[in-house]
């Protein structure tokens, strides 16, 4: 395994794949940002090229505008999107509430460690800085500099472990628990526009993926 101390050094993002709606997704390595947008074509999912394994993983994002109830817009590491035993680190905006965020972690496929957080703003006033430390025995996600949770690994209890993707995507999610999590999708504001830019990963964990999905 890598030295731990090399785990949080960082540098930007210079590849990434896009999963699905390409039109929707613009990447700019220059200036290292990464727009989303959801729109009759529905939304779009972008994710790093490599897997790594524990890091540091930040990025400034300016939420979608208007009224987005019923759109899910996120930040997360994932070992494999779709995969029913996946590991995974979340920041989640539910869009009927812009002034919150909720964050997650699965290991091999078991969620229900969800936390409601109030950011103090909302995220679509301009952008914010939103991190993600994991080490192999805790996790930290980070807002603008401040910790707003931390999860540490406890003794005979599984701890994400596998190798991740970074990925963010924008979709409609109102059709989960009839519309609660996210609410109902009202649509009145598209395009919904997602920006992302100063996106940074880490130096020395990449893994190379042999995957196509």
């Amino acid at each position: 395994m890598a030295d731990p101390a090399l785990h949080h050094q960082i540098q930007p993002i210079k590849e990434i794949a896009i999963d699905y709606t390409p039109e929707a997704c613009t990447h700019c390595p220059v200036s290292n940002s990464i727009t989303l947008t959801f729109d009759h074509r529905g939304g779009a999912r972008w994710r790093s090229t490599t897997r790594f394994l524990y890091g540091t993983f930040t990025s400034l994002i300016q939420c979608p505008k208007g009224n987005t109830s019923g759109l899910n817009f996120n930040i997360y590491l994932s070992s494999l999107e779709g995969d029913k035993s996946q590991d995974e680190i979340d920041f989640e905006f539910l869009g009927k509430d812009k002034t919150i965020v909720q964050t997650n972690y699965y290991t091999t496929g078991t969620g229900n460690r969800e936390q409601i957080h109030d950011l103090g703003f909302d995220c679509s006033d301009g952008f914010h800085e939103y991190t993600i430390k994991w080490n192999p025995d805790s996790i930290e996600w980070v807002i603008d500099g401040k910790v707003v949770r931390k999860a540490e690994k406890k003794e005979g209890e599984a701890f994400p472990e596998k190798p991740m993707f970074l990925y963010a995507s924008v979709w409609d999610a109102s059709y989960i628990a009839e519309g609660q999590w996210t609410g109902p999708y009202i649509g009145c504001d598209v395009p919904y526009v997602c920006l992302y830019k100063d996106i940074q990963v880490p130096v020395s964990t990449a893994v190379e993926c042999s995957c196509d999905s």
